[in-house]
C-alpha cells in the first residue's frame, strides 16, 4: 500500500514538473514571436515606405492588414496586475489563438497573493488545456472560452466557461470524469488538491454544450 502510494506520488510530481515546464516553454515562445516581430520592424516600416513613395495605396492596405494579423497572433492582451497570472494566461490565449479558439477575458488580480505561483499555474494551466481540448472538437464557427477574474472580498475568483460537443456531461459518483482515457486526469486531482489544500471552493458544471468551472482561493 505504501509503495503504490509513493508511486503515485512520483507520477503526479513527474507529471507536475512536465506541465510547468509546458507552460514556461509556452511563456518563452510568445516573447520568442514578441522579440522577433520587434526585429523585423524596421524592415516592414521601410516596405511600407516603399509602397507609400510609389502612390500605391492598396499595397498599402494590403500590407497594413497582414501586419495586424500577424500582430494579434504575438500581442500581450491581457494585463491583469499579477506578473504570473499575465504570463500563463497569455501564453494560453495564444495557444488557443493559434487553433481557431476565440478566447473573452477578463481578469484582475492583485499583484501579491498568498496562493503560491506554481498552484496558480497549475490551476490555470489545466483549466486553460482542458477548454482548448473541449473545443477542439467542435467547427471553428462554435468554439469559445471565456474567462472571468476578479477579487471577491479576501478571495480570488476564478471562473472559466468553455463549449462543449455533445449534450450535458454526466457524473461518475458525484464526479465529472476526464475523457482523455488512461493515464490521464491528474489535472483535475492536482487542482482538487490544491482548493482543499487552501481550504477554498470549487464548483463544476456542465449544461447543454457548455462546461463551467469556479474556484475561490482565500486570500
Amino acid at each position: 500500500m505504501i509503495f503504490i502510494s509513493k508511486l503515485i506520488d512520483r507520477q503526479i510530481a513527474a507529471w507536475q514538473t512536465g506541465l510547468v515546464q509546458t507552460h514556461y516553454d509556452e511563456v518563452e515562445n510568445m516573447y520568442r514571436q514578441v522579440r522577433g516581430w520587434r526585429h523585423d520592424y524596421r524592415n516592414h516600416i521601410q516596405v511600407l515606405k516603399s509602397y507609400a513613395a510609389s502612390g500605391d495605396l492598396s499595397a498599402v492596405r494590403r500590407y497594413l492588414e497582414m501586419l495586424d494579423q500577424d500582430l494579434s497572433t504575438v500581442d500581450t492582451v491581457l494585463k491583469t496586475g499579477n506578473k504570473m497570472t499575465d504570463a500563463i494566461l497569455n501564453s494560453k490565449i495564444s495557444l488557443a489563438r493559434s487553433k481557431h479558439i476565440p478566447v473573452t477575458a477578463d481578469a484582475h488580480v492583485p499583484v501579491a497573493l498568498t496562493t503560491s505561483e506554481l498552484d496558480l499555474c497549475i490551476i490555470i494551466g489545466n483549466l486553460f488545456d482542458n477548454a482548448i481540448e473541449a473545443n477542439l472538437a467542435l467547427p471553428k464557427e462554435e468554439r469559445m472560452i471565456r474567462i472571468y477574474m476578479d477579487m471577491k472580498n479576501t478571495q480570488l475568483y476564478m471562473c472559466f466557461t468553455n463549449r462543449t460537443a455533445g449534450g450535458k456531461l454526466r457524473k461518475e459518483n458525484g464526479l465529472f470524469r476526464t475523457t482523455k482515457g488512461s493515464g490521464h486526469g491528474f489535472g483535475l486531482v492536482r487542482i482538487d488538491t490544491i482548493v482543499e489544500r487552501n481550504l477554498g471552493y470549487l464548483s463544476r458544471n456542465s449544461e447543454e454544450g457548455a462546461f463551467t468551472t469556479e474556484i475561490l482561493l482565500p486570500q
